[in-house]
């Protein structure tokens, strides 16, 4: 079973993709804020994350920029309200496999998840 980590400081976007992916047969983990984030990845181990870029306090970047520095690769879909080439230039230096920009259609977000989850698992 895939394992999702849903990280966005939004706790009902939160909360809606979190169950939005458990339905799609995922196992699923939450965090509303970076340090949040950083601790159950530690503990669920996820193989996917979609993770909002723009969060008070540890921002998305931070925790990617962590992520790297651990040496931890797990693959992350990057949630951005702003289409900004240059931020995504950097997170995808940063090992963002991809993005999606607020709002988004959920049938765009499941294709998209649901497609890289299946490449990466097999």
């Amino acid at each position: 079973m895939a394992r999702i980590l849903v990280v966005d400081d939004e706790e009902t976007l939160c909360d809606f993709l979190g169950n939005f992916f458990l339905k799609k047969g995922c196992e699923v983990s939450k965090a509303n804020n970076g340090e949040q984030a950083l601790q159950a990845i530690d503990k669920s181990e996820p193989h996917m994350i979609l993770l909002d870029m723009r969060m008070p306090g540890m921002s998305g970047m931070d925790v990617l920029r962590t992520l790297r520095e651990r040496g931890q690769e797990i693959p992350v879909i990057a949630l951005t309200a702003v289409d900004n080439d240059m931020v995504m230039d950097e997170a995808k230096q940063f090992g963002v496999i991809d993005y999606i920009t607020k709002p988004f259609s959920l049938d765009q977000l499941e294709d998209l998840v649901l497609s890289r989850l299946a490449g990466l698992l097999g």
